[in-house]
């Protein structure tokens, strides 16, 4: 099947972009690294009146520190991330999933900005945002807005952006000496979307208690969703080896049901991912103690 007729512009500036959103309204469509529009316009459940190619906006590209955040430009692709030594540096835990993303061919011209754009709620980047409280910067004719990440996925494909907007870039805070995080999700084939995947976050102390921890969920709901009751436990208990078991117990999601898999199955699952999760974090704590003791 092939596309629908369209018509296409490349703007050379961002002012562009927003007076021909305003002019088009929903029968226009961005377009950045197209991995995932160009699917959709194939099969014709997308089928704009105008396609507005923004990959000319240099202002929307680049890794940056800033303060105490790293902001990553919209139009930075999945492999720029994968290679950036700034993001392996400032926040590793997005240079860990990178791979995870699909393809290489892929990764080479998907951007971060269009995945957080277009919500999948299987998505790794949706997840990672949310964990590491990361902010979504978007534009308009109006003017930018800061969009914390735990606001920006309001339900399936559904996002805070309102109409005529563009995200330009998205922030995370800079990674701690006592930051750590972890992610996995179980899959079929590398590549595949996940059938389910989790994001742990948090500051490791001495006596095992996780100072401000997520944990996130991939490919279990409509949004990233917070296991709430996890995240008190680990605030409030100290985080072992034996008790990472009780904690994925303790598991509060209620995931949807897929056409390959039913709820229960996903719950038993998601159980089984946090539970590898929290022992690697657990043992990554010890592992600081240790380093701790030696030094004193």
């Amino acid at each position: 099947m092939k596309a629908a007729a369209f018509d296409y512009v490349r703007p050379r500036e961002i002012a562009q972009v927003f007076a021909l959103l305003e002019e088009y309204g929903d029968e226009a469509r961005i377009i950045a690294g197209g991995q995932t529009l160009l699917a959709t316009l194939n099969m014709r459940l997308s089928e704009p009146q105008l396609l507005i190619d923004i990959g000319a906006l240099d202002a929307l590209r680049g890794i940056s520190v800033s303060g105490d955040h790293l902001r990553i430009g919209a139009l930075v692709t999945h492999a720029q991330i994968e290679d950036s030594d700034l993001v392996r540096r400032h926040a590793p835990l997005l240079s860990e999933v990178a791979p995870h993303v699909a393809h290489r061919a892929i990764r080479n011209l998907g951007t971060f900005g269009g995945s957080i754009a277009f919500a999948d709620p299987a998505a790794e980047w949706p997840t990672c945002l949310v964990a590491l409280r990361g902010w979504v910067i978007v534009s308009g004719a109006t003017g930018e807005r800061r969009i914390h990440a735990d606001d920006f996925f309001l339900d399936l494909y559904t996002t805070a952006l309102q109409p005529g907007e563009v995200v330009l870039a998205c922030e995370v805070p800079v990674a701690t000496a006592t930051s750590n995080h972890q992610f996995d999700e179980l899959v079929r084939r590398h590549g595949d979307y996940a059938i389910v995947g989790a994001a742990v976050t948090g500051g490791m102390t001495a006596n095992g208690l996780i100072e401000n921890p997520r944990v996130v969920f991939l490919g279990t709901g409509n949004v990233p969703e917070r296991a709430h009751a996890v995240e008190a436990l680990l605030e409030t208990t100290a985080l072992t080896r034996d008790t990472a078991a009780q904690f994925a117990d303790a598991l509060d999601i209620d995931p949807a049901a897929d056409l390959y898999h039913s709820a229960q199955t996903k719950l038993h699952l998601s159980r089984v991912v946090l539970k590898r999760l929290l022992h690697k974090f657990a043992e990554a704590r010890i592992e600081v103690r240790h380093e701790g003791d030696q030094h004193a």
